[in-house]
């Protein structure tokens, strides 16, 4: 998993974000959110500073996710991250 966490991370820094991102934080608050929800597509948003929170693109199948893209709106710039 841990490979899986630092794919999640670089591609995130490849945007040009500077800011604080952790791969495993990102899965998890994935996880949490998931939990119990029917299959298709959603967007999910996590707030991580007073002015800064992730934009989660996902798709859920029956048994497993997909993380599409994650978007980070800061309040100078919004950052893309695409997974697809």
């Amino acid at each position: 998993m841990e490979e899986f966490y630092q794919a999640i991370e670089e591609r995130i820094r490849m945007t040009g974000y500077e800011g604080p991102v952790s791969g495993e934080d990102i899965y998890n608050d994935i996880c949490d959110e998931i939990d119990d929800k029917e299959p298709g597509a959603y967007i999910f948003m996590s707030k991580k500073t007073d002015d800064t929170f992730f934009e989660y693109k996902i798709q859920i199948f029956e048994d497993q996710f997909n993380l599409s893209a994650v978007d980070i709106h800061t309040p100078s710039n919004v950052y893309h991250a695409d997974f697809d």
